[in-house]
């Protein structure tokens, strides 16, 4: 799936993805939901149910977050902004060249989007210090499968061979 034009997207999505605890609320709800529908809806029919997945994650998060379908969605740990959306397809952070004005050094007239990720991640009740976390690389044999089947059966979780995760100590108190 190429990058969805503006054009196309959900009305007042933008405004929705400026309102992360609104989007927080709706993902720990539909995790929930979906996280006792699954196993039952793949017993029945794990063709179907795939499909099912894939199709309404293309649709929803295609329209909401212009989704890339990377099938390893970490839109809880970056602010509900998708970093595949950053031409560089950077997973960890913003790279050296975020202009001044908060702006892509490849696509001047796009804002950054780890900038935004930042900026929405602070607004965040349950998720907000995930930001902080080192995400593995992206595992390109997952791209265009479902990423909440993938969380569920822990498929997104697996690390390449020979990466090793870094544990970031997250200071908690006002001390430096």
């Amino acid at each position: 799936m190429s990058q969805m034009p503006e054009a196309r997207r959900l009305p007042g999505s933008e405004w929705l993805k400026d309102h992360p605890r609104i989007l927080e609320w709706i993902y720990l709800r539909s995790k929930a939901v979906l996280g006792r529908l699954y196993p039952w809806m793949r017993r029945l029919s794990p063709g179907w149910t795939e499909r099912l997945f894939v199709r309404s994650e293309e649709w929803v998060k295609g329209y909401l977050f212009n989704c890339q379908m990377c099938g390893q969605c970490i839109l809880h740990s970056t602010g509900m902004t998708c970093p595949m959306n950053c031409p560089k397809n950077l997973r960890n952070g913003p790279c050296g060249g975020v202009r001044a004005d908060g702006h892509c050094e490849v696509i001047p007239e796009m804002p950054c989007v780890w900038v935004q990720a930042w900026e929405r991640s602070s607004r965040m009740a349950h998720y907000g210090e995930e930001i902080r976390l080192i995400q593995p690389p992206v595992n390109r044999q997952l791209e265009h499968t479902s990423a909440w089947i993938n969380m569920f059966e822990g498929i997104d979780a697996r690390t390449p061979p020979g990466w090793v995760p870094v544990e970031l100590e997250i200071e908690t108190s006002g001390d430096p």
